[in-house]
């Protein structure tokens, strides 16, 4: 399986909480939160929580979480001249791959470092 949700920025960390703070465990902390136009990925210091909003109306909505236990690896690519947003994949047991676009001028090295310690 491979799932892709585009077009994220940077968000404040309590933006769209309603839709997840059911889901936070009582220990865990939003450290950073991105969204696109009506899909979500919240980092906390447990896990990756991916929000997939579907349908017209936007009432069905698909929770996705990837603990940091399990990601295997992950791999981030830069904004270019031509290619305007940055990328990242990363590899979990059980999903093979998750991969999220960015658009141009969203710093994701907080998230690049939140990973890296994470699961290294």
């Amino acid at each position: 399986m491979e799932s892709k949700i585009a077009a994220l920025m940077s968000t404040s960390l309590n933006d769209g909480r309603d839709l997840f703070d059911f889901i936070m465990n009582e220990d865990e902390k939003v450290l950073l939160s991105f969204r696109s136009v009506r899909d979500r990925l919240v980092v906390t210091n447990k896990k990756l929580l991916i929000i997939d909003i579907q349908g017209i109306t936007g009432r069905k909505k698909e929770y996705m979480i990837i603990p940091f236990s399990k990601i295997t690896a992950f791999s981030c690519e830069s904004s270019g001249t031509f290619d305007l947003d940055a990328e990242l994949k990363v590899w979990a047991s059980g999903i093979n791959q998750m991969q999220f676009e960015f658009i141009k001028g969203t710093n994701i090295r907080p998230l690049i470092q939140v990973l890296n310690q994470a699961i290294c």
